[in-house]
């Protein structure tokens, strides 16, 4: 009579789960983001976020550690085309800096595929403040942080925040509260009147 397998202990992963890879890892990060983005933070759970991926809760852990681990893996794949908006700075002359910004960045949300998953980043956001301080440091470190570097101007931080608010403001307004007749506007006139105002915060004296 041969000794039974030693047992997996409570809570880890077996060595088939582990051995899964990249593939896995990915399944459970499509997973998390349809969940964060049906449910948002509070209501979202490792353990659904688990069942939507076909995969033991400890795998979750596995990869990626805490529920807040999870959001923040999530929302940076999420947010990555807005993520280049800093090339956009750097691209031309600093003079045209305000429009190029003004117009990736409402490209961005005006695609509906990446509009979909930056929608659920910010309501999740607005609503929870675990999930704000994952978003704050992404922007912070990200975004913001890389486009004072490339303005290499006083103050650029600060230029850059007062920038990105005012990016930031109108979009919450637009798609997400759906402010009219903002909501339904054409882009090409936000962006005309919205741009001189993003050029001024990065630039003027």
């Amino acid at each position: 009579m041969t000794d039974a397998a030693p047992r997996r202990g409570r809570g880890r992963p077996s060595r088939t789960q582990t051995e899964a890879g990249p593939a896995t890892r990915d399944r459970i990060l499509e997973a998390a983001r349809e969940e964060f983005s049906e449910r948002g933070y509070e209501k979202t759970s490792v353990r659904g976020i688990a069942k939507a991926a076909g995969v033991d809760s400890a795998l979750v852990h596995h990869y990626f550690g805490t529920k807040e681990q999870v959001f923040e893996a999530a929302i940076e794949v999420a947010f990555a085309p807005a993520l280049a908006a800093p090339a956009a700075v750097e691209e031309g002359p600093l003079d045209g800096v305000g429009e190029r910004l003004t117009r990736f960045i409402f490209g961005v949300w005006e695609n509906p595929a990446t509009r979909t998953p930056l929608l659920a980043i910010v309501r999740s956001a607005v609503n929870n403040e675990a999930a704000a301080a994952v978003f704050r440091r992404l922007i912070a470190t990200q975004l913001l942080r890389r486009i004072a570097q490339r303005l290499d101007l006083p103050d650029a931080e600060l230029r850059a925040e007062l920038a990105a608010a005012q990016l930031v403001g109108i979009a919450m307004l637009r798609y997400v509260i759906k402010v009219e007749p903002l909501a339904s506007a054409d882009p090409e006139q936000i962006i005309g009147r919205v741009a001189p105002v993003v050029q001024g915060h990065l630039t003027n004296p």
